[in-house]
């Protein structure tokens, strides 16, 4: 049952609702990961990589709002519960301890690698069905391919 009726057909919105659901998922783990990370990272460029890891949690927790209003407005309920983010998600687990700067550069490269390319494909999921929610992905896998740049220039 839908309280909120919307305007796609009862298969887009299938469709759309799995790619910002996945979305939802990947924007919520990725802020969880970053912050572990953040509290974790040691070593001689532990301070840039601290201030760095909470851009991309910033980044992620306002995409992941908007995700879930988009979500709302179309009818499909959000889910962000921890037991649904532990199930699906598609970043690796984060090492328990301390994190060596870079080491933590490696494994933020890795969780926005794993995320981008989920979000490319739900790009594509959701061209046909819905340009309005694939805009948002797009804007979204702007900002984490920013991020994804900049850590990837740390590591070198």
């Amino acid at each position: 049952m839908s309280v909120v009726k919307s305007t796609l057909s009862e298969a887009d919105r299938s469709v759309v609702g799995d790619a910002l659901q996945g979305a939802l998922v990947d924007l919520v783990d990725l802020s969880l990961v970053a912050k572990q990370v953040h509290w974790n990272v040691v070593g001689p460029r532990f301070r840039s990589i601290h201030l760095q890891l909470d851009e991309v949690v910033t980044t992620a927790r306002t995409h992941a709002d908007t995700v879930a209003e988009r979500a709302s407005a179309i009818g499909v309920t959000p889910d962000g519960r921890a037991i649904t983010v532990a199930k699906t998600t598609g970043i690796k687990e984060v090492p328990d301890g301390w994190i060596k700067d870079v080491d933590a550069v490696s494994t933020l490269v890795a969780a926005l690698s794993a995320v981008i390319g989920r979000m490319r494909q739900r790009i594509g999921a959701t061209d046909a069905p819905d340009p309005v929610t694939q805009d948002i992905l797009i804007g979204l896998t702007r900002d984490l391919e920013k991020h994804h740049w900049m850590f990837q220039a740390e590591s070198h």
